[in-house]
């Protein structure tokens, strides 16, 4: 523990779906939902007006709409979030050299590191400051937590929420911590929790009475000592910079249990280059490509293929998820595939190039020799479609939220699609709400767009935060109160 409140936890409010409410004018104020729109959908993100519907992260799609059946509901747009991201994050680099992030909305700050505070009058009139810092150059807000341990730091932020801070002073925690539920502490699930109530302890106060013996006793050694501590206020774990991924993968759950083959084969590629593209946005390469496959009765398989060398090549990458792929039965129909990529390293093998050439060159002579002969012209027959095809590869181009482009009406963005139309408002995030059109699916005028920033004339932070107060070093610094930046 700290004797000053120097750990920083950011939050950002809601984060998909403000996000969507910023760049929609026609949705600011109202119900947003943000996740998997089919049958088996999952809400990833729920607006503060949705919340108050009963809407929260991790539910069923489906139970959602029963709740807010009014509610917008769009499919993630992970390019402008990590787009977001990148800014939130380059803010935390200038306040110190250790910044950990959880995720994209999320990261703790060590600022004793970086000199930026080291009492609670600088911590606070820094958080105070980067807040007004993220609001100005993102349009979003995001809320802080201030203390002496990461524990603390989080606890502050989620109490702080929305869009306030909060401070813990040192030596104050225990009184803090007291009342709130044992379900507050870090590793105390549902399960643990349940365990805990069915031992008379529902608050953090109960956890600290019952004394670390007690708690081992209930939960074990590992768990019940650091449970112990957590009840006192009590965490050393220190903000970490960097933070090494084992793996980069993707995977989709589909609508419909998937039956042809030929579907599975093209979902198993999409994948394998949507996850090359997160491994290049890491700037990193990996060595072993593995396959996950969850089947129509829930089992699920996974395969694995390593390679003679780390690479980024989206065709060694497909091509290796495809030969996994034929070892796995699929007869009975697959609800869920991922493919992902783990051994990471920062660099590739060159010769990696000449091994998908050759894999390529294999494959095409394969299906050369095994064509299966037609009439006519000799030249393959496609497979058929299924039926719901049309409405997949429309709902697939275009996703409900997701940026479009008119020839004549400008940008917009897809209120839904189907039989054969797509629905558009067209409007900006710096625009009033705009007008809703009807087109056809094949418009040759409408064409997916990439998201526009949400702030058109962001404010010059370039120098910032030069201009905060520093601690006891700095003249403006005294006091407790709260601090403009």
């Amino acid at each position: 523990m700290r004797p000053a409140p120097t750990i920083l936890h950011l939050d950002m409010d809601a984060f998909y779906a403000s996000a969507e409410q910023a760049a929609k004018p026609s949705l600011r104020g109202k119900a947003v939902v943000v996740g998997g729109l089919g049958p088996r959908g999952v809400v990833a993100t729920a607006s503060y007006e949705a919340r108050r519907l009963g809407v929260h992260s991790a539910m069923p799609t489906a139970q959602a709409r029963r709740l807010a059946p009014n509610a917008a509901y769009l499919v993630p747009r992970f390019a402008l979030y990590r787009t977001v991201s990148d800014q939130v994050m380059e803010l935390l680099g200038r306040l110190s050299p250790l910044v950990e992030p959880l995720s994209l909305d999320e990261a703790f700050v060590d600022l004793e590191a970086g000199g930026t505070a080291d009492d609670a009058a600088s911590a606070r009139a820094t958080g105070e400051g980067l807040r007004t810092a993220i609001r100005a150059v993102t349009g979003l807000s995001g809320s802080v937590g201030l203390a002496g341990s990461k524990m603390l730091a989080k606890i502050a932020s989620e109490e702080a929420k929305p869009d306030g801070l909060l401070l813990i002073e040192p030596g104050t925690e225990r009184e803090l911590l007291a009342p709130m539920s044992v379900r507050t502490l870090p590793g105390v699930g549902p399960a643990t929790g349940d365990h805990l109530r069915r031992a008379g302890m529902t608050t953090v106060h109960d956890l600290a009475e019952a004394g670390e013996a007690e708690l081992v006793r209930l939960v074990g050694k590992a768990h019940g000592h650091g449970l112990y501590r957590m009840a006192l206020g009590l965490d050393d774990r220190p903000v970490v910079a960097e933070r090494d991924a084992k793996s980069v993968s993707v995977e989709d759950t589909f609508d419909v249990d998937l039956h042809d083959r030929v579907r599975v084969r093209a979902e198993v590629e999409r994948l394998a280059v949507r996850c090359v593209e997160r491994l290049r946005a890491a700037d990193r390469s990996g060595r072993t490509v593995v396959l996950k496959v969850r089947r129509y009765d829930f089992s699920t398989l996974t395969r694995s293929e390593t390679l003679r060398g780390p690479t980024d090549d989206p065709t060694v990458v497909r091509e290796a998820a495809g030969r996994l792929l034929e070892s796995v039965d699929t007869t009975g129909g697959v609800r869920l595939l991922g493919v992902g990529v783990t051994g990471l390293a920062d660099y590739t093998q060159e010769d990696l190039f000449a091994q998908a050439a050759d894999a390529r060159e294999l494959a095409q002579r394969t299906q050369e020799e095994h064509r299966a002969p037609v009439e006519g012209d000799g030249e393959e027959v496609a497979a058929e479609p299924e039926p719901d095809g049309a409405e997949l590869l429309a709902a697939r181009r275009w996703p409900a939220g997701h940026d479009v482009r008119h020839e004549e009406h400008g940008h917009g963005w897809v209120q839904g699609s189907g039989v054969g139309r797509v629905t558009v408002r067209f409007e900006e995030p710096w625009s009033a709400p705009g007008r809703v059109l009807t087109f056809r699916v094949d418009d040759p005028q409408l064409r997916p767009a990439d998201p526009l920033p949400l702030v058109r004339d962001a404010a010059d932070y370039s120098s910032w935060p030069a201009s905060l107060p520093k601690s006891r070093s700095g003249a403006d610094a005294s006091g407790g109160g709260e601090s403009s930046p």
